[in-house]
């Protein structure tokens, strides 16, 4: 397999790696750091432009900085084989989707993997073990190509997950991102709570895990809420509106509120982290197709929306191409739900 990468810093570099060693993919790399990641053994040979690169390539993965990813991903895109799959890694979805809506080679994505150090040499080859990696595929996405890029990720140790671009990015903002504001302002609160002279107090987990990515990257997270600003100002919004209903319970003595206010925190974080629970038992369904543009993703985000995961999926095309049949492996809790989705006969 020929894999491309355009942005070979930590996520570009950790695909690499990953690529090459539990692939057997042979991998070039494009971007200032190309040179070191050949010497660091991320790709096999570095490249001038990105149109070498990605010549010949059946994927490529563009994990240029934010700022650069949209025109990176437009030369891409006029330079890949008419059957080649290109993705890229940005943590905000829907301005790219929309960008390129009308090429069915490309499919946006996410992976949750990173590191608070960037660069090449901080790349691993695990980084992306266990990571769910998000995919937003399109009404006119390639069904071959979605499964390739599909198996390539799983192969590389993440776990797959179809979204929508405007829901990934609400999400992100609510999950990722409003965080990340939410700790600046934590330290800044705590700071200006001294009084002159008084020293900084020695501070408990829950501050130093709410505060862990305080101050984080500036560059790359201002351009990260900048791409995000509209869902991210809505969260931020919604912040002040809770905030105000907790300020007036206090206000008003009301214990009772501030009770409801904490049971409801804990059964929703409880009920967050029921969500992550996988493993288990297997079901595989098969699901008759015709073989149209988009409807592997269609197929996909359906089961996105209602929570479910697939854990491994196949594409058997008839021998005319006109139509055939997906696979699809999903948790065995969850297999009736998505047979149902999929209307598929008991």
């Amino acid at each position: 397999m020929r894999v491309a990468i355009v942005g070979t810093g930590l996520i570009g570099g950790s695909v690499g790696l990953a690529a090459r060693h539990r692939l057997g993919a042979e991998v070039a790399g494009a971007g200032p750091e190309a040179p070191r990641a050949v010497e660091l053994g991320a790709v096999d040979r570095a490249c001038a432009t990105i149109a070498e690169a990605v010549a010949g390539a059946e994927v490529v993965v563009v994990a240029a900085p934010l700022r650069d990813l949209v025109t990176s991903i437009g030369t891409v895109l006029d330079h890949a084989p008419a059957d080649c799959v290109v993705t890229d890694v940005g943590s905000t979805k829907s301005g790219i989707t929309h960008l390129v809506r009308d090429d069915q080679r490309f499919v946006g994505g996410h992976p949750l993997a990173g590191g608070e150090a960037s660069g090449v040499e901080h790349a691993r080859e695990d980084l992306f073990e266990g990571a769910v990696w998000y995919l937003t595929p399109r009404e006119n996405t390639s069904g071959l190509l979605y499964e390739r890029l599909y198996r390539v990720i799983s192969g590389l140790g993440a776990a797959p997950a179809a979204i929508d671009a405007d829901v990934h990015d609400r999400l992100m903002a609510a999950v990722s991102h409003l965080p990340h504001v939410l700790a600046n302002v934590l330290v800044a609160q705590a700071i200006r709570a001294l009084d002159d002279g008084e020293t900084i107090p020695a501070t408990g987990p829950s501050f130093r895990d709410a505060t862990r990515v305080a101050g984080a990257n500036p560059a790359l997270w201002s351009d990260i809420m900048l791409s995000n600003r509209e869902a991210l100002v809505a969260q931020i919004d919604d912040v002040q509106r809770r905030l105000a209903e907790v300020r007036a319970a206090l206000a008003a003595g009301d214990g009772d509120a501030l009770g409801a206010f904490q049971a409801t925190a804990a059964g929703e974080r409880r009920a967050l982290l029921e969500t992550q629970l996988g493993g288990g038992a297997q079901r595989e369904l098969h699901v008759p197709v015709l073989n149209r543009p988009g409807v592997i993703a269609e197929l996909a985000l359906r089961l996105g929306r209602a929570g479910i995961n697939i854990s491994d999926m196949a594409l058997a095309p008839s021998p005319d191409m006109q139509q055939g049949e997906v696979t699809v492996w999903v948790a065995e809790r969850d297999a009736a739900r998505a047979a149902e989705i999929l209307e598929l006969d008991p």
